[in-house]
């Protein structure tokens, strides 16, 4: 092997030791008792190697002016991740291999060493890798061992498994446990082989997307391994939005006392020093020396319920139209909460400037929707456009007249004023190169209370994986708290009105959506239990449901599948989103009946 391959791969992982934890001389007498980290929670563009290897630098060069002696960052962060099928790409290895040499080649200035993700083609195949690089070389790399394969993951697709199981990494005199992601998630035993193996802290650099109550989940995660291996971990996050995917950032260590050592901010950039020391207050000994602990970190407060939803839309939607290079965004505002919060988001999210809300009448468009609409416009300061839509529905109705000759007007005839609404949409954002926001919720998603080429127009929704009664808290929520990093203004930007009457598409006479649909309060709980649980027809109705109404729910839910498929991408807050999550086919018959 030649060139940079052969670079990266000289150092071998130390082969998995058996029985009892390993005491070996890795570490010299003159072992240091105090070793100063940085963690690089940041925000990597997926395919955008020179991008982020400059991000990686500036990190870097921040982390040693804060006097740190090494910097982790996150999961294939050169990469961007998760970067899919790039990897399957030849030049895009090959690109992200020179940049981590280029990397490892800077660690010559007598720095900080650097432990940095990267996908490495190897003979034993394609690897999710991270490398650590000191004095201007790369001294090991390691491989993920247990590649996820469920929800939101599809690495086996991709990557295979490192052949070994990791050793410890020997650092400035000190053993570097480097479990990847998921190697501390399954139960493959990578903590505790590290440990058995002589590693004295445990670095784990990570990818794992947001849902609602993440934190908690892999903080328990993180409990756990400490208990197994009686070593301190320290959790580095990725931060950012990746297509339907936020990445919370959030990232801690758990001490090997099992006690929260320090805390970084959710939904924020960050380049952390955190200060390690042998034998510090919460040390415990390992191999009959004092272990090591975190002494000094932050300890920021973590979000919960509604502004960690909140501020996951803002961060996935703000992402997704700055990364894909649109200037600004376009929305339909019709008084509706739906496109109310939307807008509220798109403010936040990208400012004022950025955002051109259009409403779009017709005669079944009521007086209290035309004012919400404006004052909702009003209080957040976007641009504000009417645009009639009478003319156009007429002109399909007319243009449809011999055709349609001797049938009653019905859905079709509705579907027209929707398919109008998203032609304005498409043909604005095609003038003027604004991304169309798409504003159904997951209630409407669910059960196809929606129109193709209508309102589902559009490059992205932000509250896609929100079901209506969270929209309604979200809207209550935002009401009464200016998120951090919004950009939008303080006091009520969404009228009190729109929360309050009864929600409606206005596409025929006094029209409302629970005329054709259970209310949004029983509808969101028989869907959750259809969706996140995969709970059964009976399991509903133990709960107090109707059978016809869930037999009813889950028919709609199954049929609308097709229209799904056509949707556009969205934010994912719940633990099972319509796309990576759940998969379901198209051409279905199942029905649970009993």
């Amino acid at each position: 092997m030649s060139g940079p391959s052969a670079q990266l791969a000289q150092a071998k992982p130390i082969a998995r030791r058996s029985g009892a934890r390993y005491i070996g001389s890795m570490t010299s007498a003159a072992a240091p008792d105090t070793l100063r980290i940085a963690v690089a929670q940041l925000n990597p563009t997926v395919g955008d190697i020179a991008g982020n290897l400059a991000k990686a630098r500036e990190a870097r060069a921040d982390a040693a002016r804060h006097g740190a002696e090494l910097v982790l960052f996150t999961e294939l962060f050169l990469a961007g991740y998760p970067p899919e099928d790039l990897v399957l790409k030849p030049a895009f290895l090959a690109a992200c291999e020179r940049a981590a040499l280029e990397f490892a080649a800077d660690t010559a200035d007598g720095g900080p060493g650097v432990i940095v993700g990267v996908p490495l083609k190897r003979k034993s195949g394609v690897h999710n890798a991270m490398i650590v690089a000191d004095g201007g070389k790369v001294i090991a790399e390691r491989y993920k061992v247990d590649l996820p394969n469920y929800g939101e993951f599809d690495e086996k697709r991709v990557f295979q498994a490192g052949p070994d199981m990791p050793g410890p990494v020997a650092f400035r005199g000190v053993r570097l446990g480097i479990p990847i992601c998921e190697d501390i998630w399954g139960e493959l035993g990578v903590c505790e082989t590290l440990a058995e193996s002589g590693a004295e802290i445990l670095l784990v650099p990570n990818g794992s997307p947001y849902y609602r109550g993440k934190v908690d989940v892999r903080q328990q995660v993180v409990i756990r391994q400490v208990i197994e291996s009686g070593l301190p971990i320290l959790y580095a996050n990725q931060l950012g939005g990746q297509d339907e995917l936020v990445f919370d950032g959030a990232s801690f260590a758990i001490g090997a006392d099992k006690t929260l050592a320090f805390q970084m901010s959710q939904f924020e950039e960050a380049v952390v020093v955190t200060t390690w020391k042998r034998g510090g207050r919460t040390g415990v000994e390992i191999d009959g020396g004092d272990g090591w602990a975190c002494v000094d970190g932050p300890m920021s407060k973590i979000p919960e319920k509604e502004e960690a939803d909140y501020r996951a839309c803002m961060l996935g939607l703000r992402d997704y139209v700055n990364k894909n290079g649109f200037k600004n965004v376009v929305l339909g505002l019709s008084g509706g909460i739906d496109s109310a919060i939307c807008a509220a988001l798109a403010v936040d999210a990208l400012g004022e400037e950025r955002l051109r809300a259009v409403m779009m009448p017709y005669r079944y468009t009521s007086k209290d929707s035309l004012a919400d609409a404006e004052a909702c416009a009003r209080a957040l300061g976007c641009r504000y456009d009417i645009v009639p839509i009478f003319e156009p529905v007429e002109g399909f109705s007319h243009a449809l007249t011999q055709l349609f000759e001797g049938t009653k007007e019905g859905i079709t005839e509705e579907n027209l004023q929707s398919r109008a609404r998203g032609t304005i949409l498409m043909a604005i954002s095609n003038k003027f190169g604004s991304m169309v926001v798409t504003t159904g919720n997951k209630s409407e998603m669910s059960v196809g209370y929606a129109t193709l080429y209508g309102d589902m127009n559009g490059g992205f929704n932000p509250i896609k994986d929100l079901y209506k009664m969270q929209v309604y808290a979200l809207a209550a929520w935002r009401n009464t708290t200016v998120p951090p990093g919004a950009l939008g203004p303080s006091g009520e930007v969404i009228p009190k009105n729109i929360i309050d009457k009864a929600p409606s598409a206005e596409l025929r006479p006094n029209q409302t959506d629970q005329d054709s649909l259970p209310p949004y309060p029983v509808l969101d709980d028989i869907l959750e239990c259809l969706v996140e649980h995969e709970m059964g027809v009976d399991e509903i109705v133990a709960r107090g449901h109707d059978r016809v109404t869930v037999h009813r729910v889950e028919h709609m839910l199954y049929i609308a599948e097709y229209k799904r498929r056509q949707a556009a991408p969205g934010v994912k807050i719940t633990k099972k989103n319509f796309g990576r999550d759940r998969r379901y086919p198209i051409t279905n018959r199942f029905r649970d009946r009993s």
